[in-house]
């Protein structure tokens, strides 16, 4: 049994107030509820709050599979936010990544505040736990270390167990479904606790999150928090095909590896971690997500949460520097969707856009901002490879949750009528049938 650790913690339970102002007590308050969907400070679409900013656009491959959210005052903490962006596949993909942005934050709330109420810290001298920062975090660690750092190592290893069967949990629940075939559907995630200082990312998929901050020279670079988790990737890739899993990929797509069945050329799922996706779950996908720590510095300015129709695209410092250009923060999240789509047709012309969905968390706020300015800088103009300029001013932050009167909702209205007529052929999340190796018209993205 880890000893409670005598230095802050983000999530102590006895900070914690034991009901939100005018809430019924916990267990009343989740008795009976399935979802998030009535939890106040929560934002599913596109829109803004106090500290984060959110946008999705459906692509041209049909119905808009991405899903995110944002709750403020996460398990009634003003200090503490949760962050999450889902991408569907496959038929129903679209139902399992709503269904999954739905469920999760409260079984995280359950598993992780409830069971311990404490969280990771960093070292007595401030610096990061570095083994916490692998970009696979389980992995083996034979470095000595100190008792306090081995303390601090447990109790991350426990957390992160506490995430992983929220994901574990979520996962079980979708399967026994009845109103749901995720059979052949399934979704990634990408999600994040920010609570004061301290911050815990957990990953399933090959969605990203990227982290905005300072070198020591002052300029604003990009840092990635998370792995792609694709088929390919020689850890996972070991793990498909010791439970008989394939991986390779197609001719007409050979930068894509896939995941298909031992026996059966489908369905070719194109990550290795996923939710749902039931027909494979014996053939080496799983829904562990990679669970890491960091404590955030003031050098750190914002974090990028996005759907894999981004970083098709875009790098991950062009990322950061479309946000940090955006002097109203309430159009970061559209900056960077608007860009991509920008992107697609540069770089893909004879290619169907994929969905494209953002969430950009800031991490300081701005006092001297009064409140949002109703303004952005368009994202046209931007090359493909800028870089940032200098120290940019942060975007400003509102007191207040507000959704821009022209918010796209991510319906087909996003798509201009030449878009939609122009024909073009896409490269999918998932195939259910692999083509013929002599046909190359009918996979491509």
């Amino acid at each position: 049994m880890v000893r409670a650790l005598s230095m802050g913690s983000c999530l102590t339970a006895e900070q914690r107030p034991a009901t939100a102002a005018g809430a019924a007590p916990r267990g009343k308050e989740r008795e009976g509820r399935t979802t998030d969907e009535e939890v106040p400070g929560r934002i599913a679409g596109n829109g803004v709050g106090s500290a984060a900013c959110l946008f999705t656009r459906q692509g041209r491959k049909g119905t808009n599979q991405d899903a995110m959210v944002v709750m403020e005052s996460f398990n009634g903490r003003a200090d503490t936010v949760f962050c999450g962006v889902f991408d569907g596949h496959g038929p129903h993909g679209h139902i399992v990544a709503r269904k999954v942005r739905d469920t999760l934050p409260s079984k995280l709330c359950d598993l992780i505040y409830e069971d311990y109420g404490e969280s990771p810290i960093s070292n007595s001298d401030g610096s990061i736990l570095e083994e916490t920062l692998s970009p696979y975090a389980d992995a083996e660690d034979k470095s000595p270390m100190s008792e306090q750092k081995q303390e601090h190592r447990e109790f991350f290893c426990t957390m992160k167990d506490s995430y992983r069967k929220a994901f574990r949990v979520t996962d079980k629940e979708l399967k026994l479904h009845r109103n749901i075939d995720s059979i052949c559907s399934g979704s990634t995630a990408v999600t994040l606790i920010k609570q004061g200082q301290d911050l815990i990312v957990g990953n399933l998929g090959d969605s990203r999150a990227v982290l905005g901050t300072r070198d020591q020279k002052g300029r604003l670079v990009a840092h990635q928090l998370t792995v792609d988790l694709k088929p390919d990737h020689p850890r996972e890739a070991r793990r498909i095909k010791r439970c008989n899993g394939r991986v390779f990929a197609h001719q007409d797509e050979p930068d894509v590896a896939r995941l298909w069945l031992p026996n059966c050329n489908s369905p070719g799922l194109a990550m290795a971690r996923a939710f749902g996706d039931f027909c494979l779950k014996d053939f080496g996908l799983i829904c562990v997500p990679e669970v890491t720590y960091r404590q955030i510095t003031e050098k750190d300015e914002f974090i990028v949460l996005a759907t894999d129709g981004v970083w098709d695209v875009l790098t991950n410092q062009e990322v950061v520097d479309v946000v940090a250009s955006c002097s109203d923060r309430s159009f970061a999240a559209r900056s960077v969707v608007d860009l991509a789509n920008q992107a697609w047709r540069f770089k893909y012309p004879t290619s169907k856009t994929d969905d494209c969905a953002t969430i950009c968390l800031f991490l300081y706020k701005d006092d001297s901002a009064g409140g949002l300015s109703g303004s952005s800088v368009s994202s046209k103009g931007i090359g493909f490879s800028s870089k940032a300029q200098g120290r940019s001013t942060k975007p400003r932050l509102s007191s207040k949750r507000v959704r821009p009167e022209d918010a796209d909702d991510g319906s087909d209205s996003n798509v201009s009528g030449d878009e939609r007529s122009l024909e073009s052929f896409t490269r999918l999340n998932t195939l259910l049938t692999l083509p013929k190796f002599g046909d190359t018209s009918s996979i491509r993205k």
